[in-house]
């Protein structure tokens, strides 16, 4: 299931909300259309369920993801939820406010580069994390490359 719910959010939602909006308003592929779909898919609605779940089940993160055993980490899981869900809002929010949406990206992409390469430290890593980490890093160079883009044009 944990596959399945980052690839959707991750890649395939993103793309397939691309080529949808490309297709039928004839709008031009580019940073513009990448950095909207990217901030509301993969930064907005993964990071908000991620911190739901991780808010209400702080085991599974702590135990599945990064091979904490103990319940000392659930604390701090939870407060990485709670950070999740405030970037998933804004994230979720810029599709209504476009104006947010190359600071949103700039956040995002900033938060999941820190991840991945905290991962990317790690010496012994599951499956699990090793997906964390290779999604991370794409998104990281989607949304930092999409939303300093922006910002150049602006």
């Amino acid at each position: 299931m944990y596959y399945a719910v980052v690839a959707t959010f991750m890649v395939v939602l993103p793309l397939l909300s691309i080529f949808i909006e490309a297709g039928t308003s004839h709008a031009a592929l580019g940073a513009l259309l990448a950095c909207k779909w990217f901030v509301f898919w993969a930064m907005g609605w993964r990071l908000l369920l991620a911190g739901i779940r991780q808010i209400a089940q702080p085991a599974f993160t702590a135990r599945e993801i990064l091979g904490l055993k103990g319940e000392e980490s659930h604390l701090l899981v939870r407060e990485l939820g709670f950070a999740n869900v405030a970037m998933g809002l804004l994230g979720v929010a810029s599709l209504a406010q476009p104006g947010w949406r190359a600071g949103a990206a700039l956040t995002g992409g900033a938060f999941y580069a820190l991840a991945g390469a905290n991962h990317v430290l790690r010496a012994h890593r599951n499956r699990l994390e090793n997906v964390a980490m290779l999604s991370d890093l794409f998104v990281a160079a989607v949304l930092l490359a999409s939303g300093g883009a922006i910002l150049i044009a602006s």
